[in-house]
């Protein structure tokens, strides 16, 4: 799939997740950008995203920032303001901000571990969501979700991950149901370990990656206008040599 056939020019996407570089978030937005979007880019990391706005706009990338704890409803809420307010309207919201927190057997859970996973990984996508409705039915637009490989595949051990990581998925494919009358579509990638800069500090250059433009390619085929008929779909996205699906 070839991002330039992808004309984002006249759509505004706001990104969660865009704090650090070499990072996923960052890799949406910028694709997004680089197709010709508007962009919102959000985090929790308030120095960080106005350092990607600021590497957006030197590549020509008409970006704004929005700081703030996205398990919050007031700070979901002005994600989607900040779109309205500095572009007049909002076409696509990717959920990307989540990640894998808490990795280890059951039996050594806290409860604020349990908390904090089903937080970023959950109440983010649902809050982000919901805030995003209104602007998005007016648009007939869409939202892409980041479920994982493990709800396909599940993986040991790591059972809370894969476990918000499934409620992403049937959150997206509920929510598809929900809003198909209202026009707008919802879907999910769900990749399996992706070639970031962190991935390689903790594994090393020899594991099973996704490269990070098949991530790109996915989220961005599933907003685009190729995709209109297609709504509640998880996306799986693995090495091809891996047989993870």
């Amino acid at each position: 799939m070839n991002q330039p056939q992808f004309d984002f020019s006249d759509k505004v996407v706001l990104v969660t997740g865009v704090g650090r570089a070499g990072q996923i978030g960052n890799a949406v937005a910028l694709a997004f950008g680089q197709a010709g979007a508007r962009i919102v880019a959000c985090d929790l990391n308030a120095v960080g995203v106005a350092e990607r706005v600021r590497e957006f706009a030197a590549l020509g990338v008409d970006a704004r920032p929005c700081a703030g704890d996205l398990t919050q409803p007031d700070i979901a809420s002005l994600a989607v303001e900040t779109a309205l307010k500095h572009f007049g309207r909002l076409d696509v919201v990717v959920n990307v901000a989540g990640g894998l927190t808490t990795y280890g057997p059951i039996e050594s859970l806290t409860v604020e571990a349990l908390d904090r996973e089903v937080a970023i990984n959950l109440k983010t996508t649902v809050l982000v969501s919901q805030a995003a409705i209104p602007a998005l039915a007016r648009t007939e637009g869409c939202i892409v979700n980041f479920a994982s490989i493990a709800y396909f595949d599940p993986r040991s051990p790591m059972a809370i991950y894969s476990a918000a990581k499934a409620a992403v998925a049937g959150f997206t494919r509920s929510l598809a149901v929900e809003l198909r009358d209202r026009n707008i579509r919802v879907n999910a990638v769900a990749p399996s370990m992706v070639r970031t800069s962190d991935n390689v500090a903790a594994v090393g250059e020899s594991g099973a990656y996704v490269e990070m433009r098949d991530i790109t390619d996915g989220v961005i085929f599933l907003a685009g206008g190729t995709s209109e008929s297609v709504t509640g779909h998880i996306l799986p996205i693995a090495p091809a040599a891996s047989g993870s699906v």
